[in-house]
């Protein structure tokens, strides 16, 4: 019997596949339906730190404002009307959410600063959260802020938020940090239970049209999956929080080769949101015949046995690996070239 049990958090999760935070959390029949669909734990939609601010007319008056003065603004926040739940619905949501699945309901909490975080961080975990998810989502622009200012911040979100939790708290990060390892190093020994890689980067367009800014929300692609691939498998073994990998996790292949190089969590949304929940169960259902065929007998056997620590070459992970990346593209390149000039004759 192949065993598939992960944990994650300091969670016993029967599998590593987890459906990360999406609009399919948003009903409590698709909860349901994602447990019955082989879903490990569910990571709610997120809550955004707009939402626990909306409460104050100060930043009702300027949200509106925004949107009926200035025409490249229009649609930049969501209107007060738009978001899914405010801060009340989100904690009910995580109570029913509680008493309608037995798997880990993990909530997410979308931000940039401390702001009434911790406050809120403490009342998710009485609603009934097993754990709590960090997306700290932070675009820089001010060009008088130095990058060490902007990672302390981060360090400040996990300091806040740990000190008033017992639940494990996670970081969703993005990838564009100067020195990746030594932030999540940071993170780590800032109380960090567990690091999400990566957060997506969602670029806005331009309506032509309309001549507005507008949201361009792009489903990932399997592509997506090399960059959480690469610094999981760099960091695996380097810290002690749980590294689980989302953006790109498309199929049973992407999972396993995650689980190679360190991950405990495979985090999905794109591929459900496409192919339905029941997809879930094409994944589970290859991940066994994978593991059968090539005669691993638990994921915690293959788990790290590609990461970097365990690599033979190690230098695969990193600037070496660049190179021989950029090589063999010229020796495609060179050999295009030859056999083009033997069919032409030129």
């Amino acid at each position: 019997m192949i065993d598939l049990s992960t944990t994650y958090l300091s969670l016993k999760l029967r599998t590593p596949l987890v459906a990360s935070a999406s609009p399919l959390s948003q009903e409590l029949d698709s909860i349901r339906h994602l447990e019955d669909s082989g879903a490990a734990a569910v990571v709610l939609y997120s809550l955004f730190e707009e939402q626990l601010r909306q409460e104050s007319a100060e930043l009702d008056h300027h949200l509106s404002a925004g949107t009926e003065s200035f025409a490249e603004s229009l649609t930049y926040f969501p209107r007060p009307g738009e978001f899914r739940l405010g801060p009340e619905g989100y904690l009910n949501h995580i109570c029913k959410a509680k008493e309608a699945v037995r798997i880990p309901i993990i909530a997410s909490l979308n931000g940039a600063t401390v702001g009434g975080w911790t406050k809120y961080a403490k009342e998710i975990e009485q609603a009934g959260a097993d754990a709590l998810e960090c997306n700290i989502y932070s675009i820089p622009t001010n060009m008088d802020t130095p990058a060490a200012d902007i990672e302390q911040g981060y360090i400040d979100i996990v300091h806040a938020v740990k000190s008033s939790l017992k639940i494990p708290v996670s970081v969703k990060l993005s990838p564009f940090f100067s020195n990746m390892a030594n932030m999540a190093k940071r993170l780590d020994q800032a109380g960090a239970n567990g690091l999400v890689l990566f957060n997506r980067f969602y670029q806005p367009d331009i309506d032509l049209d309309a001549l507005e800014i507008k949201p361009n929300v792009l489903l990932s692609t399997p592509q997506a999956l090399r960059l959480p691939l690469t610094w999981i498998g760099i960091l695996y073994g380097r810290i002690q929080a749980s590294l689980a990998a989302t953006s790109g996790v498309h199929g049973a292949e992407d999972v396993i080769k995650l689980l190679m190089v360190g991950a405990d969590a495979t985090m999905l949304c794109s591929t459900l949101l496409r192919n339905g929940i029941s997809h879930l169960r094409y994944i589970e259902q290859g991940l066994l015949d994978w593991m059968e065929k090539h005669e691993y007998e638990s994921v915690t056997q293959m788990k790290g046995s590609m990461s970097q620590l365990r690599c033979s070459d190690p230098a695969a992970f990193e600037r070496a690996q660049y190179m021989r990346a950029v090589k063999s593209v010229q020796h495609v390149m060179v050999t295009s070239r030859e056999a083009w000039r033997i069919l032409t004759g030129d």
